[in-house]
């Protein structure tokens, strides 16, 4: 019995090392919000987004022709995205206790109200704000972009 157990344990201790690594990290935020056709593409993966799906760094969010999303960050970031919309979560770090603070996205196409969050207020130069024609520092404030 205890070489058996000796056996699990090996193996288990062996392999949480490969779990580690590939734990998920913290999500950046949440969709709170969707209407009609919202598709969230992760790792080249697409994933119908309904209200409460995570949102990691990296993801791209696209709006149908009548598809509309609303997205709360962790640090209270909210950004609305109207219909046929693409919008990347490019960067986001929010670490208070670390003072690591971080948030790029890039809106390629459609609209986007973006209404600042706790990043803006502790770290006003570390949101930037990208589409394919200009670069937007943000200050704190509310801002609506639309990218033809």
């Amino acid at each position: 019995m205890r070489l058996i157990l000796a056996v699990v344990l090996a193996v288990v201790m062996s392999l949480a090392p490969a779990f580690a690594l590939e734990a998920s990290p913290d999500p950046a935020g949440v969709v709170k919000n969707t209407f009609g056709k919202v598709i969230i593409v992760r790792e080249g993966k697409r994933i119908e987004a309904t209200p409460r799906t995570l949102l990691f760094e990296g993801d791209l969010i696209q709006t149908g022709y009548n598809g509309r999303a609303g997205v709360v960050l962790q640090d209270d970031t909210i950004i609305s995205l109207g219909r046929k919309s693409t919008f990347v979560l490019t960067k986001y770090r929010y670490q208070p206790n670390e003072k690591d603070y971080s948030l790029i996205f890039r809106l390629l196409r459609g609209t986007a109200l973006y209404i600042s969050g706790q990043i803006a207020k502790l770290a006003p130069g570390s949101v930037r704000i990208e589409t394919p024609n200009a670069i937007i520092g943000v200050r704190g404030s509310q801002i609506l972009i639309e990218v033809g």
